[in-house]
């Protein structure tokens, strides 16, 4: 989309003259003084003899200023530029700017001595009809001036002699987040020194801005790079504060600043880059007058391995540079794989040569080493068989798929890179397309690469769109080794794949894109809607993926109308905005037209297309916005209007405060039974909880028994020993805090740590605090206590109600909670910590042991010594008539052990147990001694009462 506006006026030079003499004297005489200060200061420079030159046959730039407000990732841009016509006749002023191709113009004005034109958006089938004034105008084209990731916007105005003109451009982008940050970029390329030059950029992140930095300025032959050799440092008079949430960054060079950076005016791109604190969050919803947008970017999550192969143009027309780099970046690429990859190279010109035939190998040091050699060997030749080369991709993989069933535990693409136009084989893009699509299926996603100016970029970005992919474009002069191995790093870690998130269908409508078949580190997967049901107070939101032989599930519910407890309005730097808008609502709108654009592209159908076009031009006619249905026409505000103020856009955020949290998400995959919010944990008495006070459940019984351990901070305590059977170990780790007053105890101990170990069939490690949980099976996996959450493997499942309790299952014959006891206001006796319950204990054997383990699959009998001294048993309805008699036993393996009666609270103490209890750190009652049951670390196992293992 470039957009070109001649807009030409026929101004009486008499109108006004006066006022805009004095101006443009003023505006002569003080750039005229800055380069006087120039001279002296810089002595580098050469004298302005040239320049002044050209200031008499070309208007002068003596303004151009950038303000920028970031909101959530959502940018509002305003540049504002002034032209000064100091010549003695009218002269032509051309105003270029080059913005972002993701963006979206929103607003254009000019002014000219006392009149104002504005831009109205209007449908594009509407032919422009020629304004009164207007001489001549150039028609609009997709590709005059296009750089990487860039378009040019360009108008140009007569300027009457003596006068000004100044020109107002406003666009909106959402940030996309590549390799862990967002980049906001500006380009500056006024190809003149410039009297005023000021970029000024807001940001507002409520979740915390990290990383933030401003690199040097970054010139066209480097765009896109993201990496600039040698100095680091931000551009000369650059200037950057920020709080926690709120980031100001400016740069403001003066004219001998200006000519240091470029002798004729500064010619590059200003760039900020940053991310926002996650914490262990896996993302957040954001919520806002009826519309949501949900940034999905979990962390901490091993990587899947995944299946690669790289399909790469060796015809005649990649000789020179273009070979060699791609050979440096292959290199490179190969040496990044990891030990659980595989992959294969194709070759393609008019012939298809593959590396390893029918097969995908794994990656190892030998076949690194092979595949660099093929890859050195490739020669260019020949024409360009794009389809051919694509269906042998595609059958690599699909075999490959076929035969090991890879579906659930990895990901598969194809990276696809040409330079050029296909010459032969199947030419013809439909038939290409309509090809590829049949032979990938849906089952693995492509990615494209087009280097030069002779690709077919429909083609590439059709291909990538319709294939899950997506697809870069690089110029021929560019540095394409750095820039391939750029965009293989944004896909080269898929964390998860089958990524779908759902909201109730009775609370929200009209949501963008909620299924995405891989999330590679460092991205981000954004979701935004609109909500229906005002009565509700919540939005629920459920996420489930897959991470290699893993299922995550996530759920939360977030407030919908909470009040805002961080009104930005006043913030420095937001002050002076004068609009309203919805920043969550234009972002949805944003993805919407993104969204419908792309699904236009894909399709093939004419009657679709028809109603995917009007549809996205009926939306971008809503929010004004410029897309390829949509354009901007020119009208007078008016003969006496006043010049257009440069009307900073500070976006409403009513609400901001609370409504931007942090969001997991859930929903249970085919096969998972989803539990019930409200439903009961139903678990048994058997416990170890508090101070730990210790409880055994003898349900055949109907009685329990109950001890405390008064342990040491720091001692592990084995609570369950299975390991040379069920595969299963419990330990629990203690922490220490003062006694209460006048207490008994020198100190309390409470459980800190719970760690699980499971050894069959396949070993996984658990480790479970207050705070967080981690889940380490060959891959490591973190989750925090404070979000609901779901993840089961083929024989584990770990559920996680949020600040409540985590419910461990094994096998689903074992099963296990741990409460998670949380202070507000603790008292200085009392710490965060966890109760430990056995909820399911069929799957253990009955060799078990460890504090808890030795009584599952044991009775004990209830003695009264009568007062005759002589011993009966105590039947099973007596235990109420022996509360009060102080000589009760318990018989345990053969032991005599004297308990008396009390009470015990469990269950976060909503539960009273009655229970018989054993003094003295229940000695006789547990096998051995205390000292007994200490591990020596928290994953430690025993194999027999007695013995230590070490894992």
């Amino acid at each position: 989309m470039i957009l070109w506006l001649w807009l030409c006026w026929g101004f009486s030079t008499s109108t006004g003259q006066p006022d805009s003499e004095l101006m443009a004297r003023y505006l002569e005489e003080k750039l005229m003084a800055d380069y006087s200060i120039m001279e002296q200061v810089a002595r580098r420079v050469p004298r302005q003899a040239k320049f002044l030159q050209r200031l008499e046959t070309r208007p002068r730039m003596s303004e151009f200023t950038v303000k920028s407000t970031i909101i959530s990732r959502y940018a509002f841009t305003t540049v504002s530029c002034t032209m000064v016509n100091s010549g003695s006749e009218a002269r032509e002023g051309v105003f270029e700017m080059q913005i972002p191709a993701a963006a979206f113009i929103s607003n254009f004005t000019v002014s000219i001595g006392n009149k104002t034109y504005y831009g109205e958006v209007t449908g594009k089938e509407r032919k422009h009809s020629s304004d009164d004034n207007a001489k001549h105008k150039k028609p609009p084209s997709p590709t005059d001036g296009r750089e990487n990731g860039y378009e040019t916007f360009k108008a140009s105005v007569f300027i009457p002699r003596k006068m000004q003109a100044r020109f107002l451009l406003h666009y909106e982008e959402l940030l996309q987040r590549r390799l862990g940050k967002y980049e906001y970029t500006v380009s500056i390329r006024p190809q003149q020194l410039v009297g005023r030059l000021r970029v000024e950029v807001n940001i507002l992140e409520n979740s915390g801005i990290v990383s933030l930095e401003v690199p040097p300025l970054r010139n066209s032959k480097h765009k896109g790079n993201g990496k600039v050799e040698g100095d680091v440092s931000p551009p000369p008079s650059t200037v950057v504060g920020h709080t926690k949430t709120l980031a100001k960054v400016t740069f403001n060079p003066s004219v001998v600043e200006q000519s240091r950076i470029a002798r004729n005016g500064i010619l590059g791109d200003f760039i900020i880059r940053y991310d926002v604190n996650r914490e262990l969050s896996i993302g957040d919803v954001q919520i806002l007058n009826g519309y949501f947008v949900h940034y999905f970017a979990p962390t901490d999550l091993p990587p899947l391995p995944k299946n690669v192969v790289f399909v790469l143009d060796s015809s005649a027309s990649m000789v020179g540079t273009k070979l060699k780099q791609t050979k440096e970046a292959l290199f490179t690429i190969l040496q990044d794989l990891r030990p659980e990859d595989h992959f294969n190279i194709i070759g393609f010109s008019n012939r298809i040569k593959v590396w390893q035939q029918d097969r995908m190998v794994p990656v190892t040091p030998n076949n690194i080493r092979d595949a660099k050699k093929y890859i050195h060997n490739m020669s260019p030749t020949g024409g360009t068989n794009i389809n051919g080369a694509l269906q042998t991709g595609a059958k690599l993989l699909n075999d490959y798929i076929a035969q090991n069933d890879v579906d659930a535990r990895s990901v598969s693409l194809i990276i696809f890179l040409t330079d050029g136009r296909p010459t032969v084989g199947e030419t013809q893009s439909s038939k290409i397309l309509s090809n590829t699509k049949d032979a990938i299926r849906d089952k693995f996603c492509l990615f494209t690469i087009g280097i030069g100016n002779d690709v077919d970029h429909k083609l590439l970005e059709r291909m990538a769109l319709e294939n899950c992919g997506m697809t870069r474009h690089f110029q021929e002069d560019e540095d394409a080794a750095s820039h391939l191995k750029g965009f293989y790093d944004e896909i080269g870690t898929p964390l998860l794949s089958d990524i779908r998130v759902d909201y109730p269908e009775d609370n929200v409508e009209q949501v963008t894109q909620n299924f995405f078949p891989n999330y590679f580190n460092g991205s981000e997967i954004i979701i935004a809607g609109k909500l229906i049901n005002h009565t509700s107070d919540s939005l629920h939101v459920e996420v489930t993926a897959s991470n290699s032989k893993k299922y995550i599930v996530l759920k939360t519910d977030v407030a919908i109308d909470l009040p805002s407890r961080n009104d930005i309005r006043g913030v420095p730097g937001l002050e002076d905005g004068k609009g309203d808008k919805n920043y969550i609502e234009r972002a949805w709108s944003y993805l919407t037209i993104k969204e419908l654009l792309n699904s236009r592209l894909k399709s093939d159908d004419n009657q679709e297309k028809d109603y995917l076009m009007e549809k996205a031009k009926s939306m971008a006619l809503t929010y004004n916005f410029v897309t390829p249905f949509t354009v901007l026409k020119m009208r007078e505000a008016g003969l006496h209007s006043e010049p257009p103020q440069e009307e900073f856009i500070s976006p409403s955020t009513d609400g901001i405060g609370e409504k931007l949290q942090s969001l997991q998400g859930h929903k249970a995959p085919p096969g998972i039974r989803r539990q019930q919010d409200n439903q009961r944990i139903k678990i048994s008495k058997t416990s170890a909880d508090g101070d730990p006070h210790f409880v055994i459940d003898f349900p055949s019984s109907k009685f329990s028994v109950c001890f405390n351990i008064d342990g040491e901070p720091g001692d592990i305590l084995r609570l369950v020993s299975d390991h040379k059977e069920s595969g299963v170990t419990v330990n629990g780790q203690l922490i220490g805090a003062p006694a209460p007053p006048n207490g008994h105890k020198k100190h309390r101990t409470y459980f800190s740590t719970i760690t699980i170990l499971s050894n069959k069939p396949e070993r996984s490690y658990l480790e479970i605090t207050p705070k967080r949980i981690i889940l380490d099976d060959g891959e490591r996996l973190l989750l925090s206590c404070d979000r609901s959450a779901i993840v089961r493997s083929s024989s584990l499942e770990v559920s996680i109600s949020a600040n409540s309790n985590i419910t461990v299952t094994i096998r689903d014959t074992i099963s296990f909670v741990i409460l998670i006891h949380h202070y507000k206001k603790p008292a200085p006796y009392q710490r965060d910590h966890l109760g430990f319950y056995i909820s399911n204990s069929k799957g253990l054997s009955s060799d078990a042991h460890g504090l808890l383990g030795q009584f599952l699959n044991h009775e004990v009998k209830l003695l009264q010594e009568s007062l005759n001294t002589s011993r009966q048993q105590v039947g099973q309805n007596q235990t109420e008539a022996l509360k009060p008699n102080p000589t009760t036993t318990l018989k345990v393996k053969g032991r005599l052990i004297p308990v008396v009666w009390k009470q015990r609270r469990i269950y976060n103490g909503q539960q009273e147990v009655d229970c018989w209890f054993a003094k003295n750190n229940a000695d006789k009652l547990i096998d051995g001694s205390y000292k007994d049951y200490l591990a020596s670390h928290p994953f430690d196992t025993g194999t027999s009462f007695g013995t230590i293992n070490s894992l």
